[in-house]
């Protein structure tokens, strides 16, 4: 629902600078409420859709954020000043290093963005320009999101596109480019330089995994001129990185270098990148390891050790017999545990402001009452006694607890082959044992896959979902083949 307003004068209320914005509650839901500065009568008015305060605040600070970052908080905005400001986002887009981590949280941060671009364009009284731009920036959240599976095609046009938009102007150099001519480049300077214009865009785990891996690229290289580099010097570096480091690490790394190399050939600070190929190909495999049988009936004998209103036992055991991804399991609702087709399951969407990695991650997944000792019962009453969301730790902490915990009952290592997403693999081997037909170990799952189409609200929901419970009882040894 939304509110539109004029002030007295008749003025359109973004045709000035917005004043701090406004948070109210109306019959349990929450507003979020803008007005320009120096006037109390032109306002508008969103709904955040959720009655939970902090659901509502984080909708309500990704609205804004999402303004702010593509320039939608200037109405007074020429096109050239926000075709600049997508250029920016576009390429940052296309030439940030990612991590398995980083990987995972983008595709959530664009998700996110897109829908709160789509509910600005809709909403508010955005100008000719300010839509134009938006429209912009949903074809690069949507070709970002390419971009992160690899394919980055849709996002290079875009980027030539808006930089063939600027009527052929040329560019002067930058300060730093011109300063930078006639000296030494080192890769300490170079990342340096990429790290400053990728801050406002990155998340603080990416730019800790990326300033890590440039670090350790600086070390190796050095005082080495980059401007006179040779192919040769990559591949000693590659060498360095092989001999206190598993092909993975090395891998990630070596993602780093090429994005920052590859980035400064885009804008002119090297000619050259030498880069291709040296990313290992073999033994690069995720070095995220499935616990064995052994560790996960530990971790489910702990559980049951904890206190049945203890959030951490709850948490453990859904990763273990549904395979969620830690943020899926953090925001659950007490709405999202429910019945389908009689059968008690967990529901993943983006209700109230929730975010998923995929479409495909929209799903349900059966509660497998027994397995490892699961007690059903017990769950449903702890859910009963929550007020909205069943873990109320933010992701940072609740992630760090939860591995925590991991590591202390199992004396994990701390290279992070193992971690609270080992539980999905482990669910995906225990389903694969048991010759799971794979459409239905992806929907358990929510993995990518053309292939599922899935009814599970409407008639054939019986069918489906019974089809995952009983994939589900064969995987825990609750039902035979």
């Amino acid at each position: 629902m939304i509110t539109s307003q004029r002030s007295q004068t008749g003025t359109n209320l973004l045709q000035t600078a917005l004043a701090k914005p406004y948070h109210y509650r109306r019959s349990g839901r929450y507003y979020l409420r803008l007005r320009p500065q120096g006037t109390a009568k032109g306002f508008f008015t969103l709904s955040l859709r959720t009655t939970d305060k902090a659901t509502a605040m984080t909708i309500s600070q990704e609205i804004l954020q999402t303004l702010k970052a593509y320039h939608l908080d200037n109405p007074e905005a020429t096109w050239d000043e926000l075709r600049g400001r997508l250029e920016d986002i576009a390429e940052s887009c296309l030439t940030m290093a990612h991590g398995d981590g980083s990987l995972v949280a983008y595709e959530m941060i664009h998700d996110e963005q897109h829908q709160a671009l789509r509910e600005a364009s809709a909403k508010l009284p955005l100008s000719v320009n300010q839509q134009r731009a938006v429209s912009k920036a949903l074809e690069i959240l949507e070709a970002a999101q390419e971009r992160l599976e690899g394919r980055p095609g849709k996002l290079v046009e875009i980027v030539r596109d808006l930089k063939g938009d600027a009527c052929g102007t040329p560019v002067p150099l930058s300060p730093s480019l011109s300063v930078l001519q006639n000296q030494p480049l080192t890769f300490k300077t170079l990342s340096a330089l990429y790290m400053d214009e990728h801050k406002e865009h990155a998340g603080a785990n990416t730019i800790r995994d990326v300033k890590s891996s440039c670090k350790t690229i600086a070390e190796i290289l050095g005082d080495l001129d980059l401007k006179t580099h040779t192919r040769e010097d990559m591949k000693n570096l590659r060498a360095k990185l092989f001999e206190e480091r598993v092909a993975g690490t090395v891998k990630k790394i070596l993602t780093t270098l090429s994005a920052v190399m590859k980035w400064a050939v885009n804008n002119d600070y090297l000619t050259k990148a030498l880069t291709e190929g040296l990313k290992p190909t073999k033994g690069a495999e995720s070095s995220r390891e499935a616990f064995s049988q052994d560790q996960v009936k530990a971790l489910m004998a702990h559980a049951k050790t904890l206190p049945v209103d203890a959030w951490q036992r709850w948490a453990l055991s859904l990763g273990v017999i549904a395979g969620t991804r830690i943020e899926e399991l953090r925001q659950l609702t007490k709405a999202d545990v429910k019945q389908v087709a009689g059968v008690w399951v967990i529901d993943i969407n983006r209700d109230d402001g929730k975010t998923a990695k995929t479409k495909n991650a929209l799903r349900v997944i059966p509660l497998t009452d027994g397995a490892y000792g699961f007690d059903l019962q017990a769950f449903l009453e702890f859910v009963d006694k929550t007020d909205s969301r069943l873990f109320t730790l933010g992701g940072g902490q609740f992630s760090v607890l939860l591995n925590g915990m991991l590591r202390d009952v199992l004396d994990l290592k701390a290279d992070r082959t193992q971690t609270f997403h080992s539980l999905r693999h482990s669910l995906a081997g225990a389903l694969k044992a048991v010759a799971t037909q794979k459409e239905i170990s992806e929907s358990i799952l929510g993995h990518a896959s053309g292939s599922i189409s899935y009814d599970l609200y409407g008639a054939g929901s019986a069918v489906e979902v019974g089809r995952m419970v009983e994939a589900l009882a064969k995987a825990f040894g609750l039902l035979h083949k």
